[in-house]
């Protein structure tokens, strides 16, 4: 009975991980059906708006991206990432950045401090031209903007690369004048802070919502996070970020994506602050101020990463940038599944297949760990007579029955939490390998084969999660221990019904490894169970054919 009440204590904290995840991720479905719906009403705006700002709007396009450009201020208003489809089998590229009526979230660089031009008002920048595009046999492409104020001119570059993220930006500033400047650069990040778009991670740390929020790599903390209603709290008490560094980036985080402003290798300040109508949150990185003596120059500059989250990529362009791929708590063994499933795809060419081999290196890798548990369940099973027996005979005496109970494990040789450390011990690697699969964007309008043609949403058939009830009654049919509580026995056959159910809302590419997991795990019990019998120790429990034989 204490092998049973351990495993059922075990599969209702799986099954109640399992429900917290299903309905974690219902709201994040709501939440991203709400905010394209909403995307979609505001791009309606997006003509007249840009009719009305002929003349102060420029556009700026690569192969990868498409940034318009206010001359207000020299902001980044607008983001398209031209590679990466808002929605799977529509033309739209998907849209990071905006400044819509109702919603903004944009880039804001300057020149501030003392005689910093934007320390005034938003210097008015002029273009010679009002579009830039990347042509064939360039490598890159540049918006030049200019601004002129009592004999010092500012030059603003923003420059894109062929197949890169990467925004460069380079602030020039030539002093002609007959005095010293002291200014500093700056570069932020604004969005307007929408609750019911929030999907942070809970009270448990580890449930199935993607990360919305801000974070910052300093010199003390390689990651951390703030969420946006954070911030806010944090300016209406007047204690926002202020953290000294010698480097660092600040960055705004959502599913699968991320901007981020990098600091360049001098002394910065991370700080965060909010809008005057308490719904926008800022977090932005500025350097501290740099003499420029008259007759002399200063180029001020700084990095931007707005797309997805390419660990590879992010990587290289700063330290600690690849961490906005939030894997959680346990990033030190989702990262290096990752880095496996990425060198088996570099093989294969297909993430559906990557995820089945992956699945197959970590069980074969928990092999030793799943035998142990089931060789503990046998040898429990073949002390099931003399426990009743103990039982009987101190049935009145509980400290007796105690000391009894526990003289027949150490004399046998037996753990009877051995069945349920193995499973302990393997649950931090599979949440580990959840989060991987959840926070890959490389699985996002992935195809794996006929009706599964993008492995981040679920399966749209719902045939992968009936497969998956179906291989957990398997394993429930073949399991070791015998359930003779009704009750018991009742809640082990509705569970393949419960996590079908709850399967059906997951990702395909997380509901194939856990069918492939399963039938691993069928393969893994026909194989351990033969070995245990072959040395006498009974595993599984007699059919009733068996029984009578014997009777």
């Amino acid at each position: 009975m204490e092998q049973q009440r351990n495993i059922l204590f075990i599969l209702f904290l799986i099954l109640s991980l399992f429900l917290y995840w299903a309905w974690e991720n219902d709201q994040i479905v709501d939440a991203r059906r709400a905010e394209v719906e909403a995307q979609n009403a505001e791009l309606m705006n997006t003509n007249a708006q840009a009719a009305s700002s002929i003349g102060k709007l420029i556009t700026l396009s690569s192969d990868n991206l498409q940034l318009t450009i206010d001359l207000n201020g020299g902001d980044i208003i607008d983001a398209k990432l031209l590679k990466v489809l808002q929605e799977q089998g529509k033309d739209d590229p998907f849209h990071l950045l905006m400044d819509e009526p109702n919603f903004v979230y944009i880039a804001q660089s300057g020149l501030a401090g003392r005689d910093g031009p934007d320390s005034k008002a938003r210097p008015a920048y002029t273009s010679a031209q009002n579009n830039y595009a990347l042509e064939d046999g360039q490598d890159s492409v540049s918006a030049v903007l200019t601004y002129e104020d009592g004999g010092v001119t500012y030059t603003k570059t923003i420059t894109l690369k062929r197949g890169s993220y990467v925004v460069e930006v380079s602030n020039l500033v030539d002093n002609k004048s007959e005095r010293e400047l002291s200014m500093a650069f700056y570069g932020q990040l604004k969005q307007t802070v929408d609750i019911q778009a929030q999907s942070n991670a809970g009270a448990f740390g580890f449930v199935a919502g993607a990360y919305r929020g801000s974070a910052y790599s300093s010199d003390d903390s390689r990651y951390e996070k703030n969420k946006f209603e954070d911030l806010i709290d944090l300016a209406n008490e007047k204690q926002n970020l202020n953290v000294s560094t010698s480097d660092g980036w600040v960055a705004m985080i959502q599913h699968y994506f991320v901007a981020a402003w990098i600091g360049d290798n001098t002394q910065n300040v991370i700080y965060s602050n909010s809008a005057e109508n308490g719904r926008d949150a800022i977090i932005g990185i500025r350097t501290n101020a740099v003499a420029i003596p008259a007759g002399s120059s200063h180029d001020f500059k700084a990095q931007m990463w707005i797309g997805p989250k390419n660990q590879d990529q992010m990587e290289v362009l700063a330290p600690n940038l690849d961490l906005t791929v939030d894997y959680g708590w346990l990033w030190f063994i989702s990262i290096p599944l990752f880095k496996i499933m990425e060198f088996i795809h570099g093989f294969v060419g297909n993430w559906g297949v990557s995820i089945i081999i992956l699945t197959l290196v970590v069980r074969s890798v928990l092999f030793p760990l799943t035998k142990a548990q089931y060789t503990s369940m046998a040898k429990m099973r073949l002390l099931t007579p003399k426990m009743q027996e103990i039982r009987e005979r101190y049935k009145d005496d509980r400290q007796k029955l105690g000391q009894e109970t526990m003289r027949l494990y150490k004399t046998e040789k037996v753990n009877p939490l051995g069945g349920c450390f193995p499973l302990l011990i393997q649950m931090p690697i599979f949440i580990a390998l959840y989060w991987t699969l959840m926070e890959s964007t490389e699985l996002r309008h992935a195809p794996f084969i006929l009706w599964i043609t993008d492995l981040s949403v679920h399966d749209p058939y719902f045939v992968t999660p009936i497969l998956y009830g179906i291989s957990m009654f398997f394993i429930q049919k073949m399991s070791p221990t015998p359930i003779n509580d009704p009750i018991q026995r009742k809640v082990f056959m509705a569970m393949p019904i419960v996590f079908t159910f709850m399967f059906c809302t997951f990702p395909a590419g997380l509901t194939l490894y856990w069918l492939v997991s399963n039938c691993f795990t069928i393969m893994q019990q026909i194989v351990i169970f033969r070995s245990l019998e072959k040395k006498g120790l009974q595993v599984r429990q007699p059919k009733k054919s068996e029984k009578t034989e014997k009777a």
